[in-house]
């Protein structure tokens, strides 16, 4: 990173994608942008903390606990993406249906290890299992991925057997076979939003790159990743 570079920080469900995105406004613009993208929890503490930065993309409440705490300048969100749950095995087992609601929840229970990440998709899985009633059978057999590490990693290590995470954190990993989103009648969209530090001076700049990568222009750098424009 060179220091004229934008600063952004994001969690790592959009890093795939925001590496595609920044391709395209290099591209355009001549403008260059760095991207450190972590575990979710661990880069909202540090904006918390008034770690500078340029720009901030992470989930929407989370962009809307940080406004709250003074340290996003609210008046420039834009909505970029909304990004589904999806599940994974490992590449040389044979698929599993997860079809139904009624199907992945016997999945689950049939899995000798399940594995979850510590962003929105975790908690809202572990809340699945106490909403069917089996949080207590398959307490023993869940496994938390540590914070920036993907839920595909541990599955292609043999580690975990069924694991969720967002599709453009399985999509890419060599190693796994992605089943398919969560069936629609438990699937969770998250919407993931950018927004410029209230610690950046480079008010111009960062309007210009907000506005590009809510753009038209990207949409389909966005389905690529597995996401849906928002």
């Amino acid at each position: 990173m060179n220091a004229s570079s934008l600063r952004v920080i994001s969690s790592m469900a959009t890093r795939t994608l925001l590496a595609d995105l920044v391709a395209l406004y290099r591209a355009t613009s001549g403008e260059e942008v760095a991207v450190e993208s972590i575990g979710g929890v661990d880069a909202a503490k540090r904006v918390e903390a008034g770690e500078p930065v340029d720009v901030v993309v992470l989930a929407a409440d989370v962009i809307e606990r940080l406004g709250q705490a003074g340290r996003i300048a609210v008046d420039t969100r834009v909505d970029l993406v909304r990004s589904g749950i999806a599940v994974a095995i490992p590449a040389h087992v044979a698929p599993i249906d997860i079809g139904s609601e009624q199907a992945l929840r016997q999945a689950v229970l049939n899995a000798r290890s399940v594995g979850y990440s510590t962003g929105p998709s975790g908690v809202y899985v572990l809340n699945l299992f106490d909403r069917w009633g089996i949080a207590g059978q398959v307490r023993e057999r869940i496994v938390q991925a540590e914070p920036g590490v993907p839920v595909g990693a541990l599955i292609a290590q043999g580690k975990v057997e069924l694991g969720f995470q967002q599709l453009s954190e399985l999509m890419h990993l060599e190693g796994i076979t992605v089943l398919g989103p969560l069936p629609d009648a438990v699937q969770l969209l998250t919407t993931f939003t950018a927004a410029r530090s209230t610690g950046s001076t480079r008010i111009a700049e960062v309007e210009r790159f907000l506005r590009f990568i809510a753009s038209p222009a990207t949409e389909q750098a966005k389905r690529d990743n597995g996401m849906l424009p928002a």
